[in-house]
């Protein structure tokens, strides 16, 4: 499994612009967000559990964390902020349809600035 994503991920972004995480595959952290952490009421203990994603995604350098869930999504984006949003948190279809050429407009909201305003074709406003 990790591989196929891996090889989605490259094919979406470009193989040059894909950064992997260390340790990964069966070795990753986890976000510290699943199983219902996410809800349970304790910000504090949630992203202390984080914190080794934290730091794991820091490492990379990379401008954009993909996530392929919405708790994973959820936890990183709020990792995110807590570090001074060091990092743009997208989901994995985010991408996909930005690279299909088919995200709409309202669903930019965790694109950074770079990628925000990439033209493409956009179906629900289209006259046809």
């Amino acid at each position: 499994m990790a591989e196929d994503l891996r090889f989605v991920v490259k094919a979406a972004v470009g193989e040059e612009n894909f950064v992997d995480m260390y340790p990964n595959r069966s070795n990753n952290f986890c976000c510290g967000g699943g199983g219902g952490f996410l809800q349970s009421g304790f910000p504090d203990e949630r992203r202390a559990y984080g914190k080794l994603k934290t730091d794991q995604i820091l490492a990379t350098k990379a401008p954009y964390c993909i996530t392929p869930c919405h708790n994973c999504h959820a936890q990183v984006h709020d990792l995110s902020d807590q570090a001074g949003h060091a990092w743009q948190t997208v989901h994995l279809w985010t991408i996909l349809c930005l690279s299909l050429g088919i995200l709409g407009p309202n669903e930019r909201a965790y694109l950074g600035e770079d990628l925000v305003d990439v033209d493409v074709f956009h179906p629900e406003s289209s006259n046809m």
